[in-house]
């Protein structure tokens, strides 16, 4: 212990020195960490309450309601779409009209055959006949694209127009 005190005895005002020196730098670093963990327990605080004053778990659970509201009126409109595709099949979607005159002795292409036909290609065909005497009116049933009476050339080509119209829209599936 004397070896102690006689190499500590000559230095005591250095190391006294150097201690206030450690003890002031290590306040200074103690006041530095302290601001920093408020100011960071002020942005956490911050962050975990909202706007309106709500924690963090209540925004989050607001959140989950509405994503899962969400996900129920994706579904409900996904099955609301299924149905009104299967109902857009049945609708009349392919249309082919032709206008001519069937008679010399009228002016004009007043007459006109009229296919109606779905997705399917079920639907009729409607040809109307004008003459000075009164108009003619006829329906044909079309199944499949095809007619089970015989078609008029006019008619005929009506209904290639609406099967054709419905393979340049990409509706043929």
């Amino acid at each position: 212990m004397d070896d102690l005190n006689a190499l500590v005895t000559p230095n005591i005002g250095a190391i006294v020195i150097a201690l206030a020196i450690a003890v002031i730098v290590l306040l200074v670093l103690v006041v530095v960490l302290f601001r920093r963990a408020s100011a960071f327990e002020r942005r956490f605080a911050g962050l975990t309450r909202g706007a309106d004053g709500k924690s963090l778990e209540a925004i989050l659970d607001a959140h989950l309601d509405k994503v899962y509201a969400v996900a129920r009126e994706v579904d409900d409109l996904a099955a609301r779409s299924a149905v009104l595709e299967q109902t857009q099949r049945r609708a009349f979607q392919r249309i082919g009209l032709v206008r001519f005159n069937p008679f010399e002795d009228t002016g004009g292409n007043q007459s006109f055959a009229l296919a109606l036909l779905d997705h399917h290609g079920d639907g009729f065909v409607i040809s109307s006949l004008h003459a000075r005497a009164g108009t003619r009116v006829y329906g044909k049933a079309i199944a499949r694209g095809t007619s089970e009476t015989t078609l008029s050339a006019e008619e005929t080509e009506a209904l290639r127009l609406a099967l054709a119209m419905g393979a340049a829209s990409g509706t043929d599936r």
